[in-house]
C-alpha cells in the first residue's frame, strides 16, 4: 500500500521564533494519521525545530541541497550536513529553483543521486508551465523531466523516492488544477514509471500534488485513486489550515 503524505514546504519564510511557534500549533493540533507529514523548512531552524519534534511523528525536511558533498561552494549545504542534522527528506527539482536558479535535469540527476547516498529521502518535483499545457506538450513535458532525473536509478532506490507534481501556472496564482486534471497527470507519471521499473515500483510510489492545495479543495483531490498527498506551500504557514489538509 502506498504511503500517504503531507509535506509542509515553508519556502523561505517564519524567523526561528516564528517557526516554533507554527510548529509547536502543527503538534499541539496534530492528531493520529493515517499520512506522513513532513514539515520542509528554511535551513537555519533544523536544530531548534528537530529537537522540538522528537518524540513526535513528525519529519523534517530540506529544500534543496548541493550536487558535491563538500567543497568549495560558498554558500551551498550538502546532502551529509542535513543528516547530520537528522533531516529524513530532501526536495529536489521544485519548479521556483528550476525557473530561478536554472536547475535543470541533468544537474537534478546529480542531486538525486548524492541524496540518497547519504540516506536521504526525495522529493522530487516535477510540472509545467501554463504556455506548455496550453501548447500541449505537458505530458511529454513531466515525463522527461522524470526519465531525466530518475530513470538511471534501479527499483531499489526508487523506494526512496517521491514524486511531487506541481502544474506551476497553480502556484502562487490562486490557480488549482481541477480534481481530473490532477488525477490525469499522476496517472500519466504512474504509467510512466510502470514503463520503466514495472507496476509494483509505480503502484508503491507515492506522488504528491503540489498546486495551490487548500483546506477547500484537499479533500477532493487526495480522493483520486493517484493522489497520494500534497506538497504544500502558502497553507503550510497556517497551523490550522496545515491540519485541515494533513486531515482531508
Amino acid at each position: 500500500m502506498r504511503k500517504k503524505i503531507v509535506a509542509g514546504n515553508w519556502k523561505m519564510n517564519k524567523n526561528i521564533q516564528q517557526g516554533k511557534e507554527l510548529c509547536n500549533s502543527i503538534l499541539n493540533l496534530l492528531e493520529t494519521s493515517n499520512k506522513e507529514v513532513i514539515l520542509a523548512v528554511p535551513f537555519t531552524h533544523f536544530t531548534v525545530l528537530a529537537e522540538l519534534i522528537k518524540g513526535s511523528d513528525l519529519k523534517l525536511a530540506a529544500q534543496n541541497c548541493h550536487h558535491e558533498l563538500s567543497g568549495a561552494f560558498t554558500g551551498e549545504i550538502s546532502a551529509s550536513m542535513f543528516v547530520n542534522l537528522g533531516i529524513d527528506y530532501v526536495i529536489l527539482g521544485h519548479s521556483e529553483r528550476r525557473a530561478y536558479n536554472n536547475e535543470g535535469n541533468d544537474l537534478l540527476r546529480k542531486k538525486v543521486d548524492i541524496a540518497l547516498s547519504q540516506s536521504l529521502k526525495v522529493i522530487y518535483c516535477c510540472g509545467e508551465s501554463i504556455e506548455e499545457r496550453k501548447t500541449g506538450v505537458h505530458f511529454d513535458l513531466v515525463s522527461e523531466q522524470i526519465i531525466e532525473g530518475l530513470f538511471h536509478l534501479d527499483s531499489e532506490s526508487m523506494k526512496n523516492i517521491v514524486i511531487a507534481y506541481e502544474p506551476v501556472w497553480a502556484i502562487g496564482t490562486g490557480e488549482t488544477a481541477t480534481s481530473a486534471q490532477a488525477q490525469e497527470m499522476h496517472s500519466h507519471i504512474r504509467k510512466t514509471i510502470v514503463n520503466q521499473f514495472g507496476a509494483e515500483v509505480a503502484q508503491s510510489t507515492s506522488i504528491l500534488y503540489g498546486g495551490s492545495c487548500k483546506p477547500s479543495n484537499a479533500q477532493e483531490l487526495f480522493s483520486q485513486p493517484d493522489v497520494d498527498g500534497g506538497l504544500i506551500g502558502g497553507a503550510s504557514l497556517d497551523a490550522e489550515d496545515f491540519i485541515s489538509i494533513i486531515n482531508a
